[in-house]
C-alpha cells in the first residue's frame, strides 16, 4: 500500500480543484456556435422537433375526411357561384362587362375546375419535395413524422379536389406542357430552401382566395365545403414550411442562398403564368387571346394576386430572399407590388 505523503495529498487537491473549477466553468460558459440557438431576422428559431409534436397534436384534433365529411350527393344548387366573382380572372374587364350573368356563373365553374386542376398539380410536386426531404431524416423523429401526415393531408386534398371537378361537371385543365416540363426541372434543381419558399408559394395565394371563399354564401355549398377543410389542414403546411425555410436559411451556405432566389424567382414566375388557363375563357364561348390579354392588363387582376402573396413576400423579404434577379423574377410575375 502506498504511503500518503504530504507532497502527493497536495497534487491529488490540486487536480480535484482543477476538475471542479473545469465544470463550473462549462456550465456558466456562454453558448458557443454549436449550442447558441439559431436566430434570424424575425429572432430566434423554435425547436424543430417541439414545433412537429405542437403540429401532430393539431392534426390529430383537425384533420378531416372529404369522402365523408362533405355531401357528394347533394345536387348542385342552381345559380349559385363555383368562385367569388370578384376572385375571377375576369372580372372588372370590359370582356366581363359584355358578358351575360349566367356566362359569368359558367366562367367560375371553369375556372374552379382549373384552379383544382392546378391544386393536384402542385400537391405532386409538393409531396415529392417533402418525400425528399425526409429522406436523410432521422426515421423516427417528430418532423419527419409530420411530414408524412402532411404527405397524407396533400393526398386527400388532391383526391378532393378530383372529385370536386367531376362533380362540377366541367373538365380537367392540365398546365401546359412547358410549364409542367419547367416544373420537373425546378423541382429536380432545387435547393432544400428552395423547397419549402416553393412550397409556400402554391399554399399561401391559394389560401388567401379559400379563405375568402368559404364564407361566401353566394358560392356553391360544395365548393364551400372543400375550401374549408383545406384552409384549415393547409395552415398547418404553412407554419411547418415557415418555420423550416427560416431553418434552412440560417444555416445554407450564401451559394445556396442565391440559387434560391434564383429557382424561388423563376418558380413565382411560372406559377403566375399557370393561374391562368386559355382553354377556360374557349369553354365559355369566349376569344382566349382576348380573353388572356384583359387579364393581363387589369389592374384588378394585379391586385388580388399582390394581396394573395403580400405576406409571403413579406416573409421572404424578411429571408433575404427577394434582393437582385430574383426580386426582378418575382416583379415580372406580377406577384410583387
Amino acid at each position: 500500500m502506498t504511503a500518503v505523503t504530504p507532497r502527493t495529498a497536495s497534487r491529488t487537491a490540486s487536480r480535484s480543484a482543477s476538475r471542479a473549477d473545469s465544470r463550473v466553468d462549462s456550465r456558466t460558459a456562454a453558448p458557443t456556435a454549436r449550442t447558441r440557438p439559431l436566430r434570424d431576422a424575425l429572432g430566434p428559431l423554435k425547436d424543430r422537433e417541439k414545433v412537429a409534436e405542437r403540429l401532430l397534436e393539431s392534426s390529430a384534433r383537425h384533420s378531416f375526411d372529404p369522402d365523408t365529411e362533405l355531401d357528394w350527393d347533394a345536387p348542385l344548387v342552381e345559380g349559385k357561384w363555383f368562385w367569388p366573382p370578384e376572385l375571377l380572372s375576369l372580372y372588372g374587364t370590359p370582356l366581363w362587362r359584355r358578358m351575360s350573368e349566367e356566362q359569368r356563373v359558367e366562367l367560375s365553374r371553369h375556372e374552379a375546375a382549373a384552379l383544382a386542376s392546378l391544386g393536384i398539380w402542385f400537391e405532386v410536386i409538393l409531396m415529392q419535395l417533402l418525400v425528399r426531404h425526409l429522406y436523410d431524416k432521422p426515421l423516427t423523429s417528430a418532423h419527419v413524422r409530420y411530414a408524412l401526415t402532411e404527405i397524407a393531408d396533400e393526398c386527400r386534398h388532391s383526391k378532393m379536389f378530383a372529385r370536386m371537378i367531376e362533380k362540377s361537371g366541367a373538365p380537367e385543365y392540365p398546365v401546359s406542357r412547358l410549364h409542367h416540363g419547367l416544373a420537373r426541372v425546378l423541382k429536380t434543381v432545387s435547393t432544400t430552401p428552395g423547397s419549402f419558399t416553393c412550397t409556400l408559394l402554391g399554399e399561401e395565394i391559394l389560401d388567401y382566395m379559400q379563405r375568402l371563399t368559404f364564407p361566401d354564401e353566394r358560392v356553391q355549398p360544395l365548393v364551400r365545403g372543400v375550401t374549408r377543410i383545406h384552409v384549415v389542414e393547409e395552415a398547418r403546411h404553412v407554419r411547418y414550411a415557415r418555420e423550416e425555410l427560416r431553418r434552412q436559411m440560417a444555416r445554407c451556405p450564401r451559394w445556396e442562398a442565391g440559387l434560391t432566389r434564383l429557382s424561388a424567382g423563376e418558380a413565382a414566375r411560372v406559377f403566375s403564368l399557370a393561374f391562368v388557363n386559355p382553354a377556360v375563357y374557349t369553354h365559355v364561348g369566349l376569344d382566349s387571346h382576348e380573353a388572356v390579354a384583359q387579364v393581363r392588363a387589369s389592374g384588378h387582376r394585379h391586385e388580388v394576386m399582390q394581396a394573395g402573396a403580400k405576406r409571403l413576400t413579406d416573409f421572404l423579404d424578411d429571408m433575404g430572399l427577394m434582393r437582385g434577379t430574383g426580386r426582378r423574377l418575382w416583379r415580372s410575375s406580377g406577384l410583387l407590388a
